[in-house]
């Protein structure tokens, strides 16, 4: 009976042990930074999830992705790891993401609506305005502050395509890179698409990248907007602006924002051979 404790005493501090060596090689795996900035316009503190590429340097610039639904449980995680494989496999050059952490996107993303039906399913809508003047006015000098910056990305899907829409047709300065992914153009009865060959007018041509999909299995209002969207960007003629369109045969509204950005970064940096 003895040896058998001693046996089972000397088994249990044996694995404690190795737990205890196990805890000792635990640490934080870290891809960035959570920040918090206090917005005067919206009233509220934001949450930013900023990835930095693995080599960070503070000295050098870089190109900025600002991704909308950038909550952690939202699009952070997979789009960081999308831009760092592009930034590995293809030609993208070291990227930071910041991810706009989300607190009411129906009241950031949507304009002003005088449709009864869509004031009582969105009572806190129509609010994009001081959402994009936030982004204006705070964020991107936050962040300018923060890190040099080279070149400027918006990241936007669903209601975030709707915001996105917005801000190039009526800020487009804001940035020079636009993917808008199955973008909500069916709001206020399709009133952004029905004004933007107007808007478009006072656009200046200068250089822009624009890429624009739906999928096939999405709803064909949805399907459609995006469709008309591109014939009319593609028809305003600006010849410094290059739009893509990208029709996501096997996705639908819940799969197809991965997938897609994937597609529209192809466009615009091409595989190369890995360096050696």
């Amino acid at each position: 009976m003895i040896k058998k404790l001693l046996l089972i005493c000397s088994i249990v501090l044996g694995l404690s042990g190795l737990v205890s060596a196990q805890k000792g090689n635990v640490k934080p795996l870290t891809i960035g930074e959570i920040r918090t900035l206090k917005s005067k316009i919206l009233n509220e503190d934001r949450t930013l999830n900023i990835y930095l590429p693995q080599n960070f340097d503070k000295t050098k610039s870089y190109p900025v992705i600002y991704l909308l639904d950038g909550s952690m449980n939202e699009d952070f995680i997979h789009v960081t790891g999308l831009v760092q494989f592009f930034n590995q496999m293809y030609s993208m050059p070291e990227t930071i993401v910041v991810g706009i952490a989300n607190i009411d996107r129906k009241r950031d993303f949507t304009f002003h609506t005088d449709l009864k039906d869509l004031q009582k399913d969105y009572p806190t809508t129509g609010h994009s305005d001081k959402f994009i003047s936030f982004l204006e006015n705070e964020l991107k000098p936050y962040i300018g502050t923060q890190f040099k910056v080279a070149d400027t990305y918006l990241f936007g899907q669903s209601l975030g395509g709707l915001l996105a829409t917005e801000i190039l047709l009526k800020k487009p300065e804001l940035f020079n890179n636009y993917f808008i992914i199955s973008p909500s153009l069916w709001w206020d009865d399709e009133s952004l698409l029905k004004s933007a060959n107007q808007l478009l007018i006072k656009i200046p041509d200068t250089k822009k990248f624009i890429y624009i999909s739906v999928g096939r299995g999405e709803h064909p209002v949805m399907v459609k907007d995006a469709e008309n969207l591109h014939e009319v960007l593609k028809k305003a003629g600006k010849k410094n602006w290059t739009i893509e369109y990208k029709m996501m045969e096997t996705d639908n509204h819940a799969t197809i924002l991965h997938r897609s950005l994937y597609e529209g970064l192809v466009k615009l940096f091409p595989y190369q051979e890995p360096k050696k």
